[in-house]
């Protein structure tokens, strides 16, 4: 450090690196450890708070509660300080120790809070976790907001101006909400705290040795002349204040919109806040140092303008995203992030001007820039509980956005010079009201949801619930604009009411089942035909559970009204509830959405385990179009520590990992279907029958090495991103990784315990699963003769088994042109394909259309009543006196 002497540190040298720019740069470091701190502990109380945005909601008013009222603190604690950078090195390496006891003290709580935890309901359960966040966090964001005014102290008599330090800093906050992007998966959370803390301790030291040959150097570097100044005019600060409480709903805003039509990924949440920092540093920094007046004129007019016109683009920019086939990952993020700048850097380059520029004018640029900095986050923080609270559950996202615009812009033209500025607004105003309204989802999705109609749309902070009309009169259920196989068509019925039938005939004798996930009700109405049974679902969306009761009840049987639905996040439940089940059945849901993954950690399989009965099961299923090969390996790694004797099975697409309190036994279901009639038995297993279910059968979970998804140290919600776009997510190699492990029907057989006497029964059905499985592997590669072969000799092997009737139907419909070839006229043709399945929905139609076109009334009404009992929500049927 001898280089860096007296000479070096005296503003007038003209050595090849000034003390300030120094000073500088560990200022950025700092940003970058404390924008690092804010998501890492941001993504640890979404992870407590399950999917919803409470988590980034409360660390972000939580920090900027405490940034607030640390720069506020910070004007007396300058003006009295003799050695302003030795305290910010202190407060820098107590901000690095306190983030290393952090964990264990958050640990320390959490007995604690499990403890009430069964006490308290769901808004109380959050309430109390936000108070112990807004604790937790406030004390080191105290601490940053303090040395923002001893920096500025440090600086002033430098030509490095306030603007240029407040631009520097959120430079680093950019990379420092990048950071954990690249250290989650690495490291681990508790890891990636322990790294940014080494970053901050270095800081911290780095400071305190700067501060000595400082002291040593220049006599002006512990003058106080310039930041013992007057407070600013109330009515500055509370202007400013409001614009901190706008410019925080907006990031909320787009992180919800943004997020929901960029598919809601750790990913794209860091990069949504990253490009919001970006052009709120390029603001700070390329403001002119003697700005024009006209310029108190421009800045809110464009902000306005800007977030109206973002929100008026919108659909647009979501069905672009849509139709766009990504090449790689880096090329997405890259892409989206444009296309994200060019919508928000108008806005978030004069959230970033304003505070250079406001702190000049008021005069003493340092004194003024800390108490207006102080007021801004403030009421960024007041803006963060409004937003989550109020805003969203009662105007909406959009609205919310369109809303905190408007106020920027008319707080902002309050500076305005001349006051005719204000006619702006009355513009601005017409062109936000067509704006109140969330827009449709087929302008939002005009691929998959064209000439859909909405009908329900519930939004809170914890998602946005949408029920849509198809074409067809089917009915889909979005959550953030995604779908969640939770649809009316007939085959996605089904395969809901799968997962609650392959659950409840591995019991012996089911009295008790808890679905963890309700969407639309149609899973849990697999359970009806079990009788005496108790039913409890867990659903964190409020949405959801109107939808299934109000929008779904056609088709789920009315299920609602047998079943006890609890409003609230499945991990907190299990975590505090007292009751046992014998059944738990996991839902369906996108692994890779921020937040998810940790439904399919360790330690939530290990809550499910701790409340199943003596003979309990749990079963969570897994989509399989939405893994690749290594994503899957650690599911089913993580599934099998905590359930050694875990088995699979195979429903069309889908993977059920079944986790048994005891050995597995084909004698389990056939026992469970005996206590049951012969017509109930029909009903529970879907007309199937139960040698269809046990040929489903896909063997133990397979030894792998390798990681297991952790709540602190996650894997799958970024790997799977990543492997989606680089092109690794494909359906035909997973399942031909799948079939290279499914065991050969013998010792299939023995580990069932199924005798010789069954043979026949149970290897016909075994053998059937696998050949379906490598038509759906063939026709995806593109071989149909293939495939059609293969599903030819599956039916004749089992043809009880829907899927594969199914397939059989699909192929022979296709090929109804080439009836003639083979002597049938089509009428003949579409009834064999109905004597293969006789619920096939499209020979259903057409034979429909067939005879009401050939004027046969009767036989025209059999078949439309036919269809309408398999799919009660046709349009066409409906419709049709």
């Amino acid at each position: 450090m001898s280089s860096i002497q007296p000479a070096c540190l005296n503003s007038n040298s003209s050595s090849k690196i000034s003390w300030w720019w120094v000073v500088a740069i560990l200022y950025s470091l700092s940003g970058l450890t404390s924008l690092a701190y804010e998501v890492l502990w941001a993504r640890l109380l979404s992870m407590q708070f399950g999917v919803s945005i409470f988590g980034v909601v409360l660390t972000v008013a939580a920090f900027m509660f405490g940034l607030g009222m640390g720069s506020l603190a910070g004007v007396r604690y300058a003006k009295l300080c003799k050695k302003p950078l030795g305290l910010f090195a202190l407060l820098e390496i107590a901000i690095a120790l306190y983030a290393l006891l952090l964990p264990g003290l958050l640990h320390s709580l959490s007995g604690w809070m499990e403890s009430i935890a069964s006490h308290l309901t769901l808004t109380q359960w959050y309430l109390t976790q936000g108070v112990e966040a807004l604790c937790l966090l406030v004390i080191p964001a105290f601490a940053m907001g303090l040395g923002f005014a001893l920096v500025l102290k440090v600086v002033a008599h430098t030509p490095l101006s306030m603007g240029k330090l407040y631009g520097l800093n959120t430079i680093g906050g950019v990379v420092g909400a990048l950071f954990p992007l690249w250290s989650l998966p690495v490291l681990g959370w508790l890891d990636s705290v322990r790294s940014v803390a080494s970053i901050g301790l270095m800081v911290g030291i780095a400071a305190l040795i700067l501060s000595r040959f400082a002291r040593a150097g220049d006599e002006k570097f512990t003058s106080s002349e310039k930041i013992n100044q007057p407070r600013p005019p109330v009515l500055e600060l509370v202007i400013y204040g409001g614009i901190g409480a706008g410019s925080i709903m907006l990031e909320i805003g787009w992180i919800r919109l943004y997020g929901m039509i960029m598919l809601r990924t750790e990913y794209v949440l860091g990069v949504i806040l990253a490009v919001f920092l970006l052009g709120i540093a390029f603001g700070s920094l390329l403001l002119p140092r003697h700005p024009k007046n006209w310029l108190t004129v421009l800045m809110p007019v464009m902000a306005g303008g800007a977030v109206l016109l973002g929100m008026y683009l919108l659909p647009s920019a979501s069905a672009w995203i849509e139709s766009r086939q990504f090449q790689s990952f880096f090329g997405a993020m890259w892409l989206q992030a444009l296309m994200l700048g060019v919508f928000t850097l108008p806005v978030t380059l004069v959230l970033g001007a304003w505070l250079p520029l406001m702190a000049n004018r008021l005069g003493n640029a340092e004194s003024s820039g800390v108490w207006l900095y102080g007021a801004n986050c403030i009421g960024g923080g007041i803006g963060a509980i409004v937003a989550c609270l109020v805003c969203i559950p009662w105007l909406g996202s959009e609205a919310m956005v369109v809303l905190a615009g408007l106020v920027i812009a008319a707080l902002g033209l309050l500076w305005a010079r001349p006051r005719l500025a204000w006619v702006a607004i009355l513009p601005m105003l017409l062109l936000a009201w067509p704006l109140r309204n969330m827009p449709p989802v087929h302008e939002l999705l005009p691929k998959i949801e064209a000439n859909s109609r909405d009908l329900y749309l519930y939004e809170d902070a914890i998602s946005l619930t949408q029920v849509v009309r198809q074409q067809d009169g089917q009915r889909v259920l979005l959550s953030d604009l995604q779908r969640m196989d939770a649809s009316t068509e007939p085959s996605a019925v089904e395969i809901q009411m799968d997962q609650a039938r392959l659950a409840l005939l591995l019991h012996p004798a089911p009295h008790s089942v808890l679905f963890l996930g309700l969407g639309t009700g149609i899973s849990m109405a697999g359970s009806l035909p079990f009788p005496d049974l108790q039913r409890t679902a867990v659903e964190l969306s409020q949405g959801s559970i109107y939808a299934a009761r109000n929008w779904f009840s056609l088709v789920n049987g009315n299920v609602m009204d047998t079943a006890q639905v609890q409003r609230d996040d499945a991990r907190h439940f299990l975590s505090t509830t007292q009751h046992n089940y014998d059944v738990i059945v996991g839902d369906l849901f996108h692994p890779d959405l921020a937040g998810m993954g940790s439904l399919l950690s360790v330690q939530h399989f290990q809550r499910a385990r701790n409340h199943l009965n003596a003979d309990g099961v749990f079963v969570q299923w897994l989509a399989l179009n939405q893994f690749d090969i290594q994503s899957l390996q650690v599911v089913l790694r993580s599934f099998q520590r905590v359930f050694p004797e875990a088995q699979m099975f195979m429903d069309g697409m889908h993977l059920a990992l079944v986790g048994p309190e005891r050995q597995m036994s084909a004698h389990i279901m056939l026992e469970n279907l005996h206590h049951l009639s012969v017509k109930q038995q029909g009903l529970a297993t879907g007309g199937e029958g139960a040698w269809t279910w046990l040929g489903r059968y896909w063997g133990p979970i397979p030894e792998t090495s390798g990681p297991v998804q952790d709540e602190w140290m996650p894997y799958i919600e970024f790997n799977l991103p990543r492997a989606r776009y680089d092109g690794r997510v494909n359906l035909a190699n997973l399942m031909q990784w799948l079939l290279q492990r499914h065991p050969d029907a013998n010792n299939a057989m023995k580990i069932l315990g199924i005798g010789a006497e069954n043979m026949n029964q149970f290897g016909r059905a075994y053998v059937a699963t696998e050949l379906i499985v490598r038509a759906w592997v063939a026709s995806i590669q593109g071989d149909a003769e293939k495939a059609g072969n293969l599903i030819w000799v599956a039916y004749q092997a089992n043809p009880q088994d829907h899927w594969i009737a199914n397939a059989l139907a699909d192929n022979m419909l296709m090929s109804l042109s080439q009836a003639g070839e083979h002597g049938l006229s089509p009428r003949q043709a579409l009834q064999r394909i109905l004597d293969f399945n006789p619920n096939f929905v499209g020979a259903l139609r057409a034979i429909w259309h067939l005879e009401r076109s050939a004027g046969n009334t009767k036989e025209s009404e059999s078949y439309r009543l036919r269809l309408l009992a398999i799919s009660p929500l046709d349009s066409e049927a409906r419709a049709t006196p």
